[in-house]
Parts: structure tokens; sequence; C-alpha cells
């Protein structure tokens, strides 16, 4: 009976899919404005992984470790600036930044790039997931939702070339999100 369960058990959501989290890895998700997707990707860490979420909104922040809980997924929330994170180099493997970059100012951008690219071990990746750009009438429902310098500026890829991430891509565009990725080179 297990192939019918396989059909009939609800499938991943693309995002969960995206990240490629496993079991024992060190997961960084930056913006909890997604509560669900964060307590998703801290299953899959198990107990040999840690999961930790990141949110200038004390309030989101607390929301996120309480909607987590009930999943069933430990996740150690924080609420701290984006642009000076309280966390320690070298440590995670995977970085999830939710709608986060192209609401932040140019410059605050950058740093909170820089600190992500801290906290990535050599070969850790960061994952984008933002809106990918709409034309026509949903590019007017969605105004203001993103910087417009950033969109026209090449947007999480461009960002992440710029703070010195390699191999990025967009990896996936789909269901209005747009999925980017890049790797912290070795040193």
């Amino acid at each position: 009976m297990n192939w019918l369960n396989t059909f009939l058990t609800p499938k991943e959501p693309l995002a969960v899919s995206m990240a490629g989290v496993k079991m024992g890895d060190r997961l960084l998700m930056l913006g909890c404005g997604d509560p669900l997707l964060l307590a998703r990707l801290a299953v899959k860490t198990g107990l040999t992984g840690r999961a930790c979420a990141v949110d200038e909104s004390e309030e989101r922040a607390s929301k996120a470790g309480e909607a987590a809980t009930g999943e069933g997924a430990l996740v150690e929330t924080i609420a701290a600036p984006l642009t000076s994170l309280p966390l320690d180099s070298d440590t995670f493997d995977l970085a999830v930044v939710r709608d986060v970059l192209g609401t932040l100012p140019p410059e605050r951008r950058v740093s909170c790039l820089v600190e992500i690219r801290r906290v990535l071990r050599a070969g850790g990746r960061c994952l984008v997931i933002e809106p990918s750009p709409r034309g026509g009438f949903g590019a007017l429902l969605t105004r203001g939702a993103i910087d417009p310098y950033y969109r026209a500026n090449g947007g999480a890829p461009r960002a992440l070339e710029a703070e010195g991430f390699r191999a990025v891509r967009t990896i996936a565009e789909r269901d209005g999100l747009m999925y980017t990725e890049g790797v912290k080179p070795g040193t």
C-alpha cells in the first residue's frame, strides 16, 4: 500500500523542494512572514540539525516560533536587525530569505547580504524567494512591494553576485514567486 500513500499524501510545497533541506542541516531563515514555510523547512532538519529564524519584528518572530512549534518543529526565533545578525560566522548550511531583499533600502540590502554570507559556511547556499516580476494589471497590484530600483538592476541574482556569491541562478519561477540561489565560495 506504500504506492497508494504516495498518491494520497499532499505534495511538498515548491519552496520546500527548492530549498533542498535535509536531516542534519543547519538552516537560517530571514524573514518570518511565512511561518508555515519555516515550520516545514525546520522539520526537515530533524533533531540532528538546527533551524533558526530572524526577523526585525518581535511579533512576527514570536508568531513564527509558535506556528513552528504547533507543527512539531524545533526553531530558534530571534528578533534582531537583518543587517547585524547575532549569530556565529560560518555556521549555517542554508539561508532562506523570504520576501526580504526587495523591501530593504539599497544600503541595508547590501548589509543584510554581507551578514548572510558571514554566517554561511564555505559552500553554503542562499535561497532568495520573492515575488516574480509581473506585467499588466498584476504589476499595478504589486506596486510598492518590491523596490523598483532593485528590480530594474537585476533583482536577487544581481544582488547575490555583487556580494560575492557564486553559481548564482534562478532555479524556478512559478505561482508568482521567483527562486534564486547562490553559493558562498570556499576560501
